[in-house]
Formats: C-alpha cells, sequence, structure tokens
C-alpha cells in the first residue's frame, strides 16, 4: 500500500462525526465567516486535559485538515494524537445541548464530560 493511500486510510479514521453533529456545524459555519473547526486538545480541566471546539477561517501550515461529512476538520499535531478514533456527536435535550468528544483513548472522564485522562 502506497503511503498516500494510508495517510487517507488513517485520517478517514481519525475523527467522525455523527450526522447530528455534522448538520449543526454546517449550520452555525453558514452563520460565520469559517472555512471548518477546529478539535483540539489542551492541558486542564479537572482530568488533565480538555476538550476544545472552535471556527477556523484559514489552515495553519502545520494542521492536518480531514473532510467529514461535509465539515472541514483542521487539527494541529497534538491534538491529532489525543483524537484518534474521537467521535464529536451533537446533543439537543431538555438537560443539555452542546458537542460531546467520545474518545476511545480517554481512561478517565469528569462528570462534566469536558474533560479527560489519557
Amino acid at each position: 500500500m502506497q503511503s498516500k493511500q494510508l495517510l487517507r486510510i488513517i485520517n478517514q479514521k481519525m475523527i467522525t462525526l455523527t450526522d447530528s453533529a455534522a448538520e449543526k456545524i454546517i449550520s452555525l459555519l453558514k452563520t460565520r465567516e469559517a472555512t471548518g473547526i477546529r478539535p483540539a486538545v489542551q492541558g486542564g480541566g479537572c482530568s488533565g486535559f480538555k476538550y476544545q471546539l472552535n471556527f477556523v477561517k484559514t489552515k495553519d501550515n502545520i494542521d492536518r485538515v480531514i473532510e467529514e461529512k461535509g465539515v472541514k476538520l483542521y487539527i494541529d499535531p497534538k491534538s491529532f494524537l489525543y483524537l484518534m478514533g474521537t467521535e464529536i456527536d451533537y446533543v439537543d435535550t431538555l438537560a443539555e445541548a452542546g458537542f460531546k468528544f467520545i474518545n476511545p483513548n480517554a481512561k478517565r472522564t469528569c462528570g462534566c464530560g469536558e474533560s479527560f485522562s489519557i
């Protein structure tokens, strides 16, 4: 297998969006001057790391760009390692509304679901 094909397979499995997350992001992108989103991991939170999700206008030189269900995801190298296999969902219920990261690499998460440890 050629390295470009292997990288394409890895990128496709890196982060996935549920249909509800993709629909919500696409609708939000229409109201902003952005071309995609940046899922990221940052030190902090009650469990050691916390998730971030920001709108992006342009790609940074070091970003990996993955397109998932019509949404461009811009991912920095550090976050790429922590987000392998993660699914991003969007929920909207009476109890809560927002994006959720379902990360198979997380060994522990806090009660709010916004931070994790590996």
